[in-house]
């Protein structure tokens, strides 16, 4: 066979994937040629923190994940940002590679959405180039993802505020105007609205983060599991810190994930008395801008906005006495051990209670 006839027959076979393929790594993942990633990529792809956190979360959104959880936190110009989803996940023979020039799972994906054209692939490299350092800090197929960023704002600069929570106004028409600066909450809340038909997104400082992802393991795993898990490394990453055995273990299972807490934060998480973080659709709410031109009264929003409800101390500690008589005859029917505490928290717009089944300073 010809060199020619031999090119013609795997154009045949392939169309004109092995014109843009360097190498195939497997599981969807593939370097492009030099020629097909300088047709992908742009320039101006990162040009701040916001960026990054955008494109961090358009990645977890597309790895299918449901819940998606951003800590972020700074120190001096240093901003750390963790993302962990529990999305696909990514092998770990993959872990060195996806931050390499040319590397990506998305060969035919580009498609618009409400920033622009996504899915080219390169959005990892180009978070690279611009951070102060990039990693995968866990993940594994069907597992989920944490990815753990830290950039230097002396060079790689975001909004001055990063405390304002937007505002979101009713207008003529039925439109809804955002005001605030768009920062890393407003872009996280905005991405959260669009992508609210396929998943709930989450952000707080690695504390809060931490809590919420205790909480979240706690609500969907059930106490058998927790008390007899071998190994957390085989959990989904969104439900691990659940089963840690104390404040040493939560703190070394978080700092895997890329949340870097003290023991004594850890101790205080286990203890309730770090407040989780709410999804961003539950703290959203949509005022109507006319009733500040009419002097009508405001009307609630029928949107899907949602007041979160906050417990006082004294409140979680009657539920908890109230919980704990009602488990008595029920732990006394099968043989368990009634001496127990029950954890009260609100996640997700529902009250949680949680009563171990054993007593954690037996």
């Amino acid at each position: 066979m010809t060199n020619k006839s031999l090119q013609d027959f795997v154009e045949e076979v392939n169309g004109e994937s092995h014109l843009r393929i360097e190498h195939d790594f497997g599981d969807g993942f593939v370097r492009l040629r030099t020629s097909e990633a300088e047709r992908r990529q742009a320039a101006q792809d990162i040009q701040c923190s916001e960026h990054i956190v955008l494109e961090l979360l358009r990645n977890s959104r597309d790895a299918h994940a449901s819940h998606i959880f951003l800590a972020t936190s700074k120190e001096g110009s240093k901003r750390t940002i963790t993302v962990i989803d529990d999305g696909d996940g990514i092998p770990s023979a993959m872990h060195a590679h996806v931050f390499e020039a040319r590397v990506t799972s998305k060969l035919d994906t580009s498609h618009m959405d409400d920033w622009g054209l996504h899915g080219r692939g390169m959005a990892l490299f180009s978070i690279a180039q611009n951070a102060v350092s990039a990693r995968i800090a866990e993940s594994e197929l069907s597992l989920g993802c944490s990815m753990h960023i830290v950039t230097d704002t002396s060079s790689l600069p975001e909004k001055t505020d990063q405390s304002g929570f937007p505002r979101f106004e009713l207008v003529e028409g039925g439109n809804v105007n955002v005001r605030g600066p768009r920062n890393i909450i407003r872009t996280s809340c905005e991405f959260a609205i669009a992508s609210r038909d396929s998943c709930e997104v989450y952000v707080g400082s690695p504390a809060e983060i931490a809590a919420t992802l205790y909480e979240y393991g706690k609500s969907t795993l059930s106490a058998i599991d927790r008390a007899f898990c071998k190994d957390a490394s085989s959990l989904p990453l969104t439900k691990r810190l659940a089963v840690a055995s104390d404040p040493d273990d939560f703190a070394c299972i978080a700092s895997s994930l890329g949340l870097d807490i003290s023991t004594r934060t850890s101790r205080r998480i286990i203890d309730g008395q770090v407040s989780e973080a709410a999804s961003l659709l539950d703290m959203i709410v949509i005022s109507d801008a006319r009733d500040s031109v009419s002097n009508s009264p405001k009307k609630p929003s029928s949107s899907r906005a949602v007041r979160r409800i906050k417990l006082e101390k004294a409140d979680k500690e009657a539920i908890a006495d109230a919980m704990k008589v009602a488990f008595e005859p029920l732990a006394k029917q099968y043989y368990l051990n009634p001496d127990v505490e029950a954890h009260v928290s609100i996640s997700g717009g529902k009250l949680i209670v949680s009563i171990p089944l054993v007593n954690d300073d037996a």
